[in-house]
């Protein structure tokens, strides 16, 4: 039945009321806590650069009729950060997304995603946010644990904290940081050899990072936040996206994510303020898209001009649909948007 069937909305209808006061609860929740509500917007000239995120395009047509190709953001990350450099402290953003490519139990083309950030505090800050926003997921919805499918966590539960190179150890058997030079570029053939010993199927021509993805999919995140939340941390540099390389180890990058029930929740970084080594990332990903899907996304020169006057920050993005699904016990996430595509 679509979505519009009286009957259809009628049984989802309980869990759509319970996801609009979630999100008053956690607006609540930011604002008691000294943050600004922003609105950053959805038309942006660079919508993400990383490799396998992939956008919607579309054209801006001016009244002389001259057209400049634009996307729909997949995250206001960008603008965020431009608001930091700007002088903003404390943000948060409910922000409508677009990605395509991605649709499944857990994934829909457009999406909320909840963002938010924090100028001169560091990662942990963030980290403890997010396990508060689990508990208060919780206690909105009434539930004792969270829940998807077969799995269920109690939110309430001290977090498990692991660092990458530690998951891969005790649930793939491969020591990681092995694999990684001393400033943490990725030996390929090394990831290779460690992956097929330990039965995982990876191909001649998988670069490092395509390995450490299907591992880390295949043989760690379903193994993640069961019964209690999981804090996944100290991704390697080569796997850093947008986060600043730790004090404590040149191998690893201050990057975090928030597991729950197997389910990736929360994505969050201490932030890369340095333009230099933040247009090189870009410049090696886009590389790569180039050669893998034959295109490439531009770079946001804004952005990056921003990252020279931005104050050192530590930010989130958080999947608030599947926080919604995991607290209402919904079977997917199409169950908690209130007109999902078809």
């Amino acid at each position: 039945m679509p979505w519009w069937n009286a009957q259809n909305h009628a049984d989802r209808r309980p869990l759509l009321l319970q996801r609009g006061r979630l999100k008053a609860a956690i607006r609540a929740h930011f604002e008691a806590a000294g943050f600004t509500e922003v609105e950053c917007g959805a038309l942006v000239v660079s919508p993400g650069n990383e490799t396998h995120l992939h956008a919607f395009e579309t054209r801006l047509t001016g009244p002389d009729a001259a057209s400049t190709p634009l996307y729909l953001h997949t995250s206001p990350e960008f603008a965020a950060k431009k608001l930091l450099a700007a002088g903003e402290e404390k943000i948060f953003d409910f922000a409508r997304v677009f990605r395509n490519r991605e649709r499944g139990r857990l994934h829909a083309p457009e999406f909320t995603m909840l963002e938010w950030y924090r100028a001169r505090e560091d990662y942990q800050t963030v980290i403890a946010d997010s396990l508060a926003l689990l508990w208060l997921a919780a206690d909105v919805a009434g539930a004792e644990v969270l829940r998807h499918r077969d799995a269920a966590c109690d939110p309430r539960a001290q977090a498990d904290r692991l660092t990458v190179a530690q998951a891969f150890t005790h649930l793939a058997g491969i020591d990681l940081l092995e694999t990684l030079s001393a400033d943490g570029v990725g030996d390929a053939n090394a990831l290779r050899s460690r992956a097929r010993r330990g039965g995982i199927a990876v191909s001649d021509d998988d670069d490092w990072s395509d390995m450490f993805a299907k591992i880390l999919t295949l043989r760690v995140e379903p193994r993640l936040g069961l019964e209690r939340p999981c804090i996944l941390y100290e991704y390697p540099v080569c796997e850093a996206a947008l986060a600043q390389v730790s004090a404590r180890d040149p191998r690893v990058a201050e990057r975090f994510e928030l597991y729950a029930c197997g389910v990736e929740l929360a994505n969050g970084f201490g932030e890369l303020t340095d333009p230099a080594q933040q247009r090189a990332r870009f410049e090696i990903e886009m590389a790569k898209k180039a050669r893998v899907y034959g295109t490439r996304y531009p770079l946001d020169e804004e952005f990056l001009a921003a990252l020279a006057h931005m104050p050192p920050a530590s930010g989130v993005a958080l999947g608030f649909d599947r926080l919604v699904m995991l607290a209402t016990g919904a079977p997917n996430i199409d169950a908690v948007l209130w007109t999902p595509l078809r």
